[in-house]
């Protein structure tokens, strides 16, 4: 992987040995480094994903270094959906290449929508700076699978107000002995988030600004 400004299309590998697709962009001087995982794969999600792309662009277009990729069985990447399980080890390839790259004192976040954020939960590399949750179900895995819950690294959870699968109230009771972690409210958005990616925006701006700040 290069510093190149992209988007470049780029091949990740997993330590089972599965290739995934991706792809990756980085400014000049990149402010920070985020790291952005898709929704469930048996939903139709992969990396293009409403949420994702709009992410990815406004991250790129703010001064980011960002990588997206498609978990294993999505697109061109190898293998086949593991519930969960395989897919952890497609969130820490995604860290894994994206750790090296640039100023390691800019801030690195691993952000997920939805499946994508409860997968990001799994992953506590060293490297990580904090956890940008997107609309997280919370229940893709066990909790206790969850390994970013109890670390003292920052976790900003943007739940929607209207979430169909885990609205703010239940998000709130599920993180109560979480560690370092808080919800921001996406008001008028359901799970989808249509039409509300400009408020996403604001808060993962805010989000990295306090990283960056600390």
């Amino acid at each position: 992987m290069t510093d190149d400004f992209g988007p470049t299309p780029i091949t990740l590998t997993t330590a089972d040995g599965l290739s995934l697709e991706a792809q990756w962009a980085a400014p000049p001087q990149a402010r920070a480094r985020v790291v952005v995982a898709h929704p469930h794969p048996q939903h139709g999600g992969n990396m293009h994903s409403l949420v994702v792309s709009a992410l990815f662009t406004h991250l790129v277009d703010s001064g980011c270094a960002v990588l997206r990729f498609n978990f294993r069985g999505v697109g061109r990447s190898e293998g086949e959906h593991e519930f969960g399980e395989g897919e952890q080890l497609d969130v820490r390839a995604a860290v894994d290449a994206m750790a090296p790259t640039g100023d390691g004192r800019r801030p690195l976040v691993l952000a997920g929508w939805s499946f994508g954020a409860d997968l990001a939960l799994t992953c506590d590399a060293p490297e990580l700076a904090g956890w940008f949750l997107v609309a997280p179900p919370l229940r893709v895995l066990d909790p206790s699978r969850f390994k970013a819950a109890l670390d003292v690294r920052p976790k900003c959870l943007a739940v929607p107000e209207r979430d169909q699968f885990k609205p703010p109230d239940q998000a709130r009771t599920t993180i109560a002995d979480w560690t370092n972690a808080e919800i921001r409210t996406v008001g008028g958005a359901d799970h989808f988030l249509v039409g509300r990616t400009d408020k996403l925006n604001t808060l993962l701006d805010a989000f990295l600004a306090k990283l960056s700040a600390s």
